[in-house]
């Protein structure tokens, strides 16, 4: 059976418990020997076969008790309240690897090193992005706060920005790695201060990133 055409394009910001930089991003074992993380997004232009998705957020909370690549995660997704019924099988389907080329999506590939799947709660969500800045701010009310931002010279005090090219990847082109602090109270508890941020405009659709042209 052929895949449901879908993407996603808008601007996403990560936080993990990890030194800055992450070390899963060089292929690294992670900074404490445990990964848990939050991830959020804007879609700015969506769709999944004819539903469209523009203007939908979503949050995803992650914790895996050694290496991600060893696997016995867990994972919950946090999706828009604004969302309608098609709306929320759509990112569903999407966030949770479906309808994906194997390895293609950072969603597909984490459904791979997950075990425990907890039900996605429809709830409002408070999200500003702005990868250029380097700034961020998301909060599911109640739940979830993260603040990102950039990284801090310690001797200067000044913003220290990084940018980062993947030449190949299932996330992300391009990114801008920063810090970020992020507590979370649901099923998944998160609580990290000044740890790695990442901040990047992504765009993925059923086969990956879409190749430049």
């Amino acid at each position: 059976m052929p895949l449901v055409d879908w993407s996603i394009e808008g601007p996403e910001y990560v936080n993990c418990n990890c030194a800055w930089g992450c070390p899963c991003q060089f292929n690294a074992l992670p900074t404490d020997g445990t990964c848990r993380a939050m991830s959020s997004m804007r879609i700015e232009r969506g769709h999944f076969g004819r539903t469209r998705l523009d203007g939908l957020r979503w949050i995803g909370t992650y914790a895996w008790p050694g290496p991600i690549h060893l696997g016995n995660g867990t994972w919950q997704f946090f999706i828009d309240e604004r969302a309608d019924a098609d709306q929320r099988k759509a990112l569903i389907e999407i966030l949770h690897g479906r309808e994906t080329e194997p390895g293609a999506t950072i969603f597909q590939v984490f459904s791979t090193v997950v075990s425990t799947s907890l039900d996605p709660q429809f709830v409002p969500i408070e999200l500003d992005i702005d990868p250029d800045a380097c700034r961020a701010q998301v909060a599911v009310p109640g739940v979830i706060t993260s603040t990102g931002a950039p990284m801090k010279n310690p001797f200067s005090g000044q913003d220290h920005r990084v940018r980062v090219a993947l030449r190949s990847g299932f996330e992300y082109a391009e990114a801008e790695y920063g810090s970020g602090s992020t507590a979370a109270t649901g099923a998944v508890k998160l609580d990290f201060k000044d740890s790695y941020g990442q901040f990047a405009r992504i765009h993925l659709t059923q086969n990956g990133i879409p190749k430049r042209p």
